[in-house]
């Protein structure tokens, strides 16, 4: 029990003096460091203190005695000495200074001698550009270059502003027009102003561009010129030089993922394309395939499309440069958060128009009553019907207003080119319905554009408390809008004049009391001023 209590014990005091060993020391000194600069480089970093000196020191020392050896006419020649206390680099054999255990990092594997033979490397390059510092001929020939490149610099820039010039001028004037024959539908998709606005933008983006690496290239080259100036160039062109590198070594990189990514999407446009000739042949009536008609053609071939899209897109992206980085991926959660939630829309929109169009509703060049729009239907896209009523207007109706209201097709009623109109008139119980159906029918044969086979008919739709609801239905083999209301015109003119030849009152649109005389226009009133009666 004792032997125990004498082992734990001594444990816990070997734990204490270690814990006493890890704690930091607060009256060492402090590591210090000061570079030794020769001909504006740098040569070596010396630290201290060291024999009672500290880092600065230390450096003065060493520039002092290398200012001495260098005011020699001759160029002196740099060695290296390992001595008892590390390595020392001298010039022309003498002392220039000492690289210590203090100076070096053991544990990056730096050694006094490497080190000092690094510095050394260095001095030697800073003693030969101090020669040229001071040699006339030297700084001569070196100035004529720099002034050279000034030349060829400021030449470039001038160059560089000629063909911004033109260039921006023809790409803006190419651009706009190639920008006026983008249409579709015979819309304009894009504004030829703003197209030009944007090339001219491009243009000079480039040119700045160019302008700036011109300038750098310059300034570099005349700073490499000069010895006391040669170091910043040459951390100038280090810069160029990693930058480019880091560019080409990207690209290099990148060009796997993207030739996987473009062979995705050549393969999806050649499914695509592939998949085109057979809804082709679908549209055309050549292949039938149940509900894939002509009808469901245009549809179905753009929900594959998406479809067949929105897989390559989805096995592409992966491939893409940077698309493992949290950046790319931040930025493409926020897009598909605002096409989510600014997409909603559309996607309805989408959804109604293709709904109308598998439910086969109406067909472009039908002749259809879509709440209170009624005319030909000249287009059903993804997102809208246009309607063209006849009255020199175009109606833009979204598809899922189309969907939500009743539509009455008149083309569906018979077969070929025309449709079917109907027209209603209230008569009262007084006149014969049997007179009513004569004069309707009269009426609609005195129309040019009505047909006689079939035969227009007249229906009687309610018997209301006042008068009686007579429908006139009639077929006309028209197809253009304009004619169709210019149609209907006439056939309401026909109407009131039979009407009024028989002496009997339309009493539309609501009948309340018998008026004290009838609400007839004798015939010898039709043409009353500024009317002209018609010379046949």
């Amino acid at each position: 029990m004792d032997a125990l209590r004498n082992l734990l014990g001594l444990s816990l005091a070997a734990m204490a003096l270690v814990a006493v060993a890890q704690q930091p020391d607060t009256n060492a000194p402090v590591r210090q460091s000061a570079p030794v600069v020769v001909a504006n480089r740098l040569v070596i970093t010396l630290r201290g203190p060291l024999a009672g000196y500290s880092a600065q020191e230390r450096v003065d020392s060493v520039k002092q005695r290398i200012d001495t050896i260098l005011e020699s006419d001759r160029l002196p020649v740099v060695s290296t000495e390992d001595v008892e206390d590390g390595t020392q680099v001298q010039l022309d054999g003498k002392f220039a200074f000492l690289v210590t255990l203090i100076d070096i990092d053991p544990q990056i594997g730096e050694t006094t001698r490497n080190v000092a033979r690094e510095a050394a490397s260095r001095l030697k390059r800073a003693v030969a550009e101090y020669s040229e510092q001071h040699t006339l001929q030297y700084l001569l020939v070196q100035s004529g270059w720099a002034a050279l490149a000034t030349g060829v610099y400021a030449g470039l820039l001038w160059l560089l502003f000629v063909i911004h010039r033109w260039a921006g001028h023809h790409v803006a004037r190419v651009a706009g027009a190639r920008a006026e024959q983008v249409h579709v539908q015979g819309v304009s998709l894009l504004d030829p102003e703003q197209v030009r606005w944007v090339a001219r933008r491009l243009t000079a983006v480039i040119a700045w561009a160019v302008a700036l690496f011109a300038t750098y290239s310059w300034l570099t080259f005349a700073l490499l010129q000069f010895p006391y100036t040669r170091p910043w160039g040459e951390q100038m062109e280090g810069n160029l030089l990693g930058l480019a590198g880091d560019l080409a070594l990207g690209m290099v990189r990148a060009i796997p993922g993207l030739v996987v990514a473009i062979v995705i999407l050549l393969i999806a446009r050649l499914i695509i394309r592939i998949a085109g000739l057979f809804f082709d042949r679908v549209e055309r009536g050549v292949v039938t395939m149940g509900s894939l008609d002509e009808d469901t053609a245009v549809p179905t071939r753009r929900i594959f499309q998406i479809i067949v899209w929105a897989i390559a897109i989805a096995l592409a992206f992966p491939h893409l440069p940077g698309a493992e980085t949290e950046a790319f991926k931040g930025v493409s959660v926020l897009f598909g958060l605002m096409i989510s939630i600014g997409a909603s829309g559309v996607v309805g929109q989408a959804a109604s128009g293709f709904i109308l169009m598998y439910t086969r509703a109406f067909r472009a060049g039908e002749y259809v009553r879509i709440g209170e729009v009624e005319g030909t239907v000249v287009g059903l896209g993804s997102f809208a019907t246009r309607i063209r009523t006849g009255l020199g207007e175009e109606v833009l109706l979204p598809n899922s207003v189309a969907l939500q209201n009743t539509t009455k097709n008149f083309s569906r009623a018979v077969d070929g080119a025309g449709f079917l109109v109907n027209t209603g008139v209230t008569i009262g119980y007084s006149t014969p319905w049997r007179q009513v159906h004569a004069m309707l029918e009269e009426a609609a044969r005195r129309t040019r554009d009505i047909a006689t086979e079939p035969a227009p008919f007249v229906r009687q739709t309610a018997l209301s408390d006042f008068y009686v609801e007579y429908r006139l239905v009639a077929y006309a083999p028209i197809e253009l809008p304009v004619q169709r209301i210019d149609m209907l015109s006439q056939l309401h003119a026909n109407i009131q004049d039979v009407f009024n030849e028989h002496g009997v009152q339309i009493m539309s649109p609501h009948y309340m009391m018998d008026a004290a005389e009838p609400q007839v226009v004798p015939k010898a009133k039709w043409y009353m001023p500024p009317a002209e009666r018609p010379r046949d």
